[in-house]
């Protein structure tokens, strides 16, 4: 099994407690670079009581209060538009002529932000990881990969320079050209690799005969690598994917553009390896999601990660709140012997449903249901009548059930699936059963809720 190392070659040799004086020294520059360059957060530092240079440690810093969320971005971004005539932000802390490249979120909850705006030191840290991520993938210098993503302003464009700078040729097609064109460009290009998010690729698996008469296998890819939901994950999902394709699937996360993270080459999946502790804080810096406190570092902890640049030139962030619960694990990976953290999503905080008094996740809800395949498609909606996250019980969850699945043994495969999540989830849903290929699936980010509200 090849170990995944570290993107800085010099880490590779450090111990973890020296990388950890390296990430505190990084910490401080920063602080007192945001402070300098920054009207918002020299006036968050003085709304907290505390200047940047009094702050001598990491454990110090994860004591401060939330510096940032989405709705604080937001507003800190139409502050810069109404005085500065840009979106960047009022923490911000560079030139507008020094910014490279800017993306967004995809706004879906709310206005787009402006995270992924990276000047050029920022966008050759981000490249430098990409490309080993790449290299790890075994796709090399001369090689093609299919990048089918939503393109243009959003934040998977911020890694294409990453993937040119590699070598490597991206064949971008924008998933809003729909499944057709994506299926003619690899059948022309003949990719290496490709990168989409998972519900592209279970798409692509029974769209591929339909379109072009043949087999997403037949593509002949070297490497997968998916991003943007909880899919690989979960075991079947890897599983089933990794059989189509007839190549290994590789999960992974850019947060804010600021730093990477990935899986490794096991059949067991074993969390994203962090790549970049030189590059931002994430994911030693954890809340507790309600109280917004700080939660100690063990392996297999859960908490919200909080982001915090410690190498950025542009829109560093300090100590946000990003809304992801994860899970960490602070131990060797017994796949392939990486010594740093590694990371699992777990949910969205907005996502988080409260049923009876407990949390539930909709990515645990399916992780459970999905254990039922072929029975069941994999395929869920949770059906809200309220607005979240309170819902008056029961739960309602549609699902699908699979094609060849005799309707006649749904009661019996229902109350199997109840007992499960009750036990595993402390959550007993009313089951609506869908026939298999009626819940429509996105070739982005699948919806996991439909609100009735």
């Amino acid at each position: 099994m090849r170990k995944i190392r570290y993107v800085t070659t010099a880490l590779n040799t450090m111990t973890n407690d020296e990388i950890l004086q390296l990430r505190e020294t990084k910490l401080l520059n920063q602080m007192k670079y945001c402070y300098r360059n920054s009207e918002y957060y020299q006036n968050k530092f003085k709304e907290i009581g505390v200047y940047p240079q009094e702050i001598k440690s990491i454990e110090e810093f994860r004591k401060l209060p939330i510096m940032m969320n989405k709705n604080l971005e937001r507003s800190s971004q139409q502050e810069s538009m109404d005085r500065h005539g840009h979106p960047f932000g009022m923490h911000f802390c560079c030139s507008p002529d020094d910014v490279f490249l800017t993306a967004t979120t995809s706004g879906t909850t709310g206005i787009p932000t402006f995270s992924y705006t990276l000047a050029q030191q920022d966008i050759n840290n981000l490249s430098k990881a990409v490309s080993y991520m790449l290299e790890y993938a075994r796709v090399s210098p001369g090689d093609r990969i299919l990048f089918s993503h939503a393109l243009g302003i959003y934040a998977t464009s911020a890694v294409l320079p990453g993937i040119r700078h590699a070598g490597v040729l991206p064949i971008d097609v924008d998933v809003r050209a729909g499944t057709a064109a994506i299926l003619q460009y690899a059948r022309l290009t003949k990719p290496t690799a490709a990168m989409m998010t998972p519900s592209l690729a279970e798409h692509l698996i029974q769209k591929a005969p339909e379109i072009i008469g043949t087999q997403v296998s037949d593509f002949n890819l070297s490497a997968l690598l998916t991003v943007g939901e909880i899919a690989i994950g979960i075991p079947e999902v890897k599983q089933k994917i990794e059989e189509a394709y007839g190549c290994r699937v590789y999960d992974w996360i850019g947060p804010i553009g600021g730093s990477l993270a990935f899986s490794c080459d096991s059949d067991e999946y074993y969390g994203m390896h962090c790549v970049t502790p030189d590059f931002d804080l994430y994911p030693y810096d954890l809340v507790d999601p309600d109280t917004k406190q700080s939660i100690d570092m063990f392996d297999g902890v859960i908490g919200e990660a909080i982001y915090t640049s410690l190498d950025r030139i542009a829109v560093p962030m300090l100590r946000m709140a990003s809304g992801d619960i994860v899970q960490v694990f602070t131990k060797e990976c017994p796949g392939c012997g990486f010594k740093g953290l590694r990371v699992k999503v777990v949910g969205r905080s907005d996502d988080m449903l409260i049923v009876k008094g407990a949390n539930v996740y909709p990515a645990a809800i399916k992780q459970v249901i999905t254990t039922f395949r072929p029975d069941v498609t994999g395929e869920i909606r949770i059906v809200l009548d309220q607005a979240p996250p309170r819902v008056t019980p029961p739960l309602k969850v549609k699902v699908e059930y699979g094609a060849n699945m005799d309707s006649s043994n749904l009661f019996e495969l229902e109350e199997k699936i109840k007992e499960k999540l009750r036990q595993e989830v402390r959550v007993t849903p009313e089951i609506i059963w869908c026939p298999s290929g009626t819940l429509e699936k996105s070739m982005a980010k699948t919806p996991v809720f439909e609100k009735n509200y």
